[in-house]
Formats: structure tokens, C-alpha cells, sequence
């Protein structure tokens, strides 16, 4: 097998084929020679059956007369002519085995009397007997007369004579395979060679390839002419001229019986065409021609990749935000645009080299080194903190996608500059704010009027014993201090709790419980909902993990969705009756591997055709001054923002849940 390697293809054509060839040639040789043989054999023995029978039938007269002259001048005849090369010798025995007569001119061998005896009844026998230094097949038959043998014809064939006539025909065999083999011998060659021929314009055009020259032709003397061959005269087809790729590789021909789409598809239109069937007979040239037709398709697609490679070069360089190449392993940048250098005020000397982490830390959803399929989609990170040089911050949201960058995998990652947007939607935000505390100032005077009533009652009964000059217990006395200080720690805790909830919200995420903010809103607006008859059902999983998120922006969220389930329980009772149930359930809890809340309430319910547009900033449902429409747009936005999910899921005059999901 080592030797097989070394070799040529077209030698191992060559070689396999002679060696099949001669390998049948000698097997049937070996065969025929056998046949032949042992027929030439069979033909001799009966050959000298033949003479001893037709002694035998000659000689049964003058055996009866014992007429010895006749029957050895009878014996001598049937040796001349051809058939003396053949026999050595014929004698004649009578029944009891004396000679009556013989050939020899020599004295008579006494043991061949007995050498090939002849049982009764048989027809005639034939043995191998060795004469002094010759071999002869002694054949032995009976002279018969009625039932009874009266004597015995031996005839001895000579064994070298058969010898020579298998010798001859051994030799003209052997000439007769010798000039078989030599033809095959010359036909395989010129086979290996036909066959290789094609292989071999391939191997060049393999290493033209190689060393990126993509113009190149097969020369292969069965180009195809499909113009001729159909008797065409359109012109203007693309196959037509074309003696280097059939026509049934070529894109959108002119045929009549082909049709005008790409290869593939057109392909199975194709094989029914006398030009692809006459094309398709040899299926190495066929392969050559395929391998070419690749080679073009190959060189279309790379200038096709070239100019798509200076198309978006050209909108990388010129592309008004900024735009990153990240090393998918290290999340190191590679490459960046002018505008990444604008926006962020780095060089780009500077920034390559940089890990993108760099320019924020936060969570971006680029996750170092990992090639899994969940990596292979576009990765959204809106609204994220990034910094520019000289440690200034601004928002960003972050576009990615995985690809392959001078052969490494990397990212592809779009930055779009949205600080301005968010400073819109803080303002919008905090003016919604307002406008609820503003809604919600008389509630919140009458729960700062206990603490301030009770703080009074103990200050004027401090000041009443001291205009009557009494002198106020001391365990008195500690009572009403410890309670004016209650009360103005609880007057503290509710201002700050406004102030907290008030304040700009800030657009960092932390690690947060999702129970934190639904307790926070209830602080502020429990007492209220008390107020208006409104039940608070709480069912809140204390083993939740955090979120990343921020209180502050998820306040707004919970704080949205009560007071929207609020307003839809005091409609519901101005024109429903009197006893109706007014209840809101908040509940949280753990559903498939993530964060949910749901906020349910007894109220109006929604309609289908509103609930498509509640998430619509400015739609509103109130009357004008009731409100401004943007509490669940600000909502879904926030939930957005922090890979959530929000759902509604509402019965009109039975209530509605709104159920919120977030990654964990």
C-alpha cells in the first residue's frame, strides 16, 4: 500500500486495470487450457478406441478361422498413415491371453498381457503403461462374437506424440493471451491517461486557485455548445459564445425550454435538455466542468464580498454614531469609527487595545468569551451609563451582533448617544410625579395633621401645667416627651418618604428586591387607600433573588399601577352599587427562572379595543384635568428598560391584573 501512494493516479488506473485484466485473462487461460487439454485427451483415447473396435469388428472372422497372416497383415494396416505418429504398437490376445499376433519387430513384451486386463462385460479400458523408455495409454477392447469374447484388440496410443499436439497448443495459447494482454496493456494506458486527463487540468487550475488567479480556463475538447447543438440564435443570451461553463450552470438563459432563474433551481429544468444529457455522458469531464463553473461562482462572490467590504467600510468610516469592532473572547476594542473618537473624545490609538468595559461598567449583555447559540443574536442594552474621556458620563443604548473580524470571532457594536432623550423622559417623568403627589396632597395633610394634632395636644398640655404653676409628674412628664418625639419621627418618615419618592430618579441599576419598592409605595399611599374603603392584599415571596434594577424608577412602576387600579375602583363604585368589593392584590413570586409581579384590582376592567392603546403616551381614558396619560407608558418603558415584560390581562366590569416579569 505504501508503494500504491507514491504513485501516480493515472499509474494506479493503469496498474488496477492490467492487473483485473490479467488476472481474468490468466484464470480463463488456466481454464481453457484445461478444457482444451482434457477434450484433446478424451479426443486421442477415443481415437484409439475407435481403431481397436474397428480391428476388433475386422478381425472376428479370422479369429475363428485362426488365420494368424491376415490378422497381422490387418494389424500393420491400421498403423500406416497418420495413424502411425499415434501408435506404438496393436496386438491381438484370444480368450485365454495368448498372442495371436503383434506390431513389435522387437520380441513381445510378456507383460503386457497382463498390464490392462479387461474384466467381462466392460466395453473397453485404458491404462498409462510405461514401454522401456516410452509411455504409451494402452487401450484394451473386446472382439466379440454373439455373447461370448473370443479375444482382445490392444492398441497402445504413444503418450509423447499426445504430448507434442498439447505442447503446440500450450504454445499457440500462450501467444494468443501474450498478444491479448499487450492489447489490453495498451488500451489501459491510453484509458488511465483519458480518464486522468480531466484530474489533471484540475490539479492546475487547483494550484492557479491557490495562488489567487481566478482567471483560468479548462481546455478540455468537449466544450459545449448548446447554441449549436439547439440551433439557437439568441444573442443576447448569456450562454450564448460561452465555451467554458455549460449553459445550465449559467443564471436566467434565453432557451425556450429553460427557465429564466438562478442555479440551482433552473437545474431540474435543465435535465431534461438533449444539451445537459449530451454534457452529462462523461462524468469526470462533468466533474472538471463543475469544478469550474465553482471556481467562477467563487470569483463573482469575492467581488461581490469586495465591493460589499468597501460598502460598509465606507458607512463604518462615515456613520454618524459610533460604531465598535470587540474581540469576542476579551471584549478588547479593535477597531472604531471617527465617530466613537468624536463622541467618546479618545483617539483611536487609544481606544484599540481598551477593554469596552472600560468605557462602562455596567452589565451590557456582552458576555466575555462565550460562543454558545444564544450568543448568535442581536443583543439589545438600552439606556446604559458610559463615560467619556475625562471620567463624564452619558446614556447610551448599545446595539451588538456576533461576527467574524479578520478571521477572529467578534462583535459588532452600534452606540447610539440617547442623554438628551432621557433627560426629556426624566423631566417627563418627574412632572408625572408631581402631578400625582399634587393629586395625592390632600391624603398625605391628613396623614402629617396626626403626628402634628398629637405633637400639639402634648405641647399645650405642657404649657397649661406651667401657667397653673403645677408641677407635672415625672412619669407624666416622660410620656408626653417620648410621644411628641414618636410623632415627629413619624412626620419625618412620612416628609422623607415624599422627598425619597419625589426626587429625580436615577438611571443606575443595582441589585434589587422587588418586595422593597411594593412596601415603599404602600407607606406612602396605604393609609389613603384606607381611607377611600380601599383593601390592600399583599402575598409577597420574602425568597425572591434580586433584580438588576433601580428602587426609585420601580416605585414609579408600582406606584403607577396602584393608583390606575385606585381610580378604576372609585369609578366603578360611582356607578355600580353601593356594597361592591374593593380590593387591590399585589402579589410576587418566581415564574419560569424569573421575577413577577402581578397588581389586581376589583375595578371597571378594560376594554379590547383600549387595551391595545393603554401603553400610548398621552392616551387616557379620564376626563380632561383628570390626568395627563403617561402613567403606563412610563411604565412599560421603565420595564423596558430592565429586560421586563409587561402583560394585561382584564374582564370588563370585573377588574383587571397587570403582571410584570424580570430577569433574574
Amino acid at each position: 500500500m505504501k508503494i500504491l501512494k507514491k504513485i501516480s493516479l493515472s499509474n494506479k488506473i493503469f496498474i488496477s486495470s492490467l492487473t483485473v485484466i490479467f488476472s481474468l485473462s490468466l484464470v480463463i487461460a488456466l481454464f481453457t487450457r484445461w478444457i482444451l487439454i482434457s477434450s484433446l485427451t478424451s479426443e486421442l483415447n477415443r481415437r484409439g478406441i475407435g481403431i481397436a473396435q474397428s480391428i476388433a469388428e475386422s478381425s472376428r472372422s479370422f479369429m475363428l478361422t485362426e488365420y494368424i497372416p491376415e490378422l497381422t497383415s490387418l494389424i500393420f494396416d491400421a498403423r500406416l498413415g497418420e495413424r502411425k505418429l499415434l501408435t506404438i504398437y496393436i496386438f491381438i490376445l484370444d480368450k485365454n491371453n495368448k498372442v495371436l499376433s503383434h506390431t513389435f519387430t522387437t520380441v513381445f513384451p510378456e507383460e503386457l498381457i497382463t498390464a490392462n486386463p479387461l474384466s467381462p462385460g466392460e466395453p473397453h479400458a485404458i491404462r498409462l503403461l510405461r514401454i522401456g523408455e516410452d509411455s504409451a495409454y494402452d487401450v484394451a477392447v473386446p472382439i466379440n462374437e454373439g455373447i461370448y469374447q473370443i479375444g482382445t484388440v490392444h492398441v497402445g496410443l504413444n503418450k509423447k506424440h499426445i504430448d507434442q499436439l498439447i505442447d503446440k497448443l500450450r504454445i499457440t495459447f500462450l501467444g494468443f493471451l501474450s498478444s491479448i494482454t499487450l492489447l489490453f496493456f495498451g488500451i489501459s494506458h491510453w484509458l488511465s491517461k483519458y480518464i486522468t486527463r480531466p484530474i489533471y487540468e484540475l490539479i492546475k487550475v487547483s494550484d492557479e486557485i491557490s495562488r489567487g488567479n481566478f482567471d483560468i480556463s479548462l481546455n478540455l475538447g468537449s466544450n459545449i455548445e448548446c447554441w449549436e447543438i439547439r440551433k439557437c440564435e439568441k444573442e443576447k443570451c448569456p450562454a450564448f459564445g460561452n465555451t467554458e461553463i455549460p449553459c445550465w450552470y449559467i443564471d436566467e438563459t434565453l432557451g425556450k425550454d429553460t427557465s429564466r432563474v438562478r442555479f440551482p433551481e433552473k437545474i431540474h429544468v435543465c435535465e431534461n435538455c438533449n444539451v445537459y444529457q449530451t454534457g452529462m455522458k462523461d462524468e469526470v469531464t462533468q466533474l472538471a466542468v463543475s469544478f469550474v463553473n465553482m471556481t467562477n461562482r467563487i470569483k463573482t462572490s469575492q467581488v461581490k464580498l469586495r465591493e460589499s467590504e468597501e460598502k460598509y467600510r465606507s458607512l463604518f468610516r462615515s456613520g454618524p454614531n459610533p460604531i465598535f469592532v470587540l474581540d469576542r473572547d476579551t471584549l478588547e476594542i479593535i477597531d472604531a469609527n471617527p465617530s466613537a473618537e468624536q463622541t467618546y473624545n479618545y483617539s483611536k490609538d487609544e481606544l484599540t487595545g481598551r477593554k469596552f468595559t472600560d468605557l462602562g461598567p455596567e452589565d451590557t449583555g456582552l458576555t466575555q468569551g462565550k460562543k454558545d447559540e444564544e450568543q448568535l443574536t442581536l443583543i439589545v442594552s438600552p439606556k446604559v451609563r458610559h463615560f467619556k474621556k475625562g471620567n463624564i458620563p452619558f446614556y447610551v443604548n448599545i446595539h451588538a451582533t456576533p461576527t467574524v473580524y479578520k478571521e477572529k470571532d467578534a462583535f459588532i457594536v452600534g452606540i447610539t448617544d440617547v442623554t438628551e432623550m432621557i433627560e426629556k423622559d426624566t423631566q417627563l417623568i418627574q412632572a408625572s410625579k408631581m402631578t400625582t403627589l399634587g393629586e395625592m396632597s390632600a391624603g398625605i395633610a391628613h396623614e402629617l395633621n396626626q403626628p402634628l394634632n398629637a405633637i400639639k395636644m402634648g405641647s399645650e398640655f405642657l404649657k397649661m401645667m406651667m401657667e397653673e404653676a403645677k408641677t407635672i409628674p415625672e412619669e407624666d412628664l416622660y410620656i408626653v416627651v417620648d410621644e411628641v418625639s414618636t410623632q415627629v419621627d413619624r412626620a419625618a418618615d412620612i416628609i422623607n418618604r415624599l422627598r425619597e419618592f419625589g426626587r429625580k430618579a436615577d438611571f443606575t441599576r443595582e441589585r434589587v428586591n422587588i418586595n422593597k419598592p411594593i412596601r415603599g409605595v404602600l407607606e406612602i399611599v396605604g393609609k389613603q387607600l384606607k381611607l377611600q374603603n380601599i383593601a390592600v392584599e399583599l402575598n409577597l415571596d420574602e425568597n425572591l433573588p434580586n433584580i438588576q434594577a433601580h428602587n426609585n424608577r420601580l416605585e414609579q412602576v408600582v406606584f403607577n399601577l396602584v393608583t390606575n387600579a385606585r381610580d378604576s375602583i372609585l369609578q366603578k363604585h360611582e356607578t355600580g352599587p353601593e356594597q361592591m368589593e374593593r380590593m387591590i392584590g399585589i402579589r410576587s413570586f418566581m415564574e419560569n427562572n424569573r421575577v413577577a409581579v402581578t397588581v389586581s384590582d376589583t375595578g371597571t376592567g378594560i376594554s379590547q379595543v383600549i387595551k391595545e392603546r393603554i401603553f400610548e403616551a398621552f392616551f387616557t381614558t379620564k376626563q380632561m384635568g383628570e390626568g395627563m396619560g403617561l402613567g403606563l407608558s412610563i411604565t412599560n418603558g421603565i420595564v423596558k428598560d430592565y429586560g421586563g415584560e409587561i402583560h394585561v390581562n382584564s374582564e370588563e366590569g370585573v377588574g383587571t391584573t397587570f403582571k410584570l416579569t424580570f430577569p433574574c
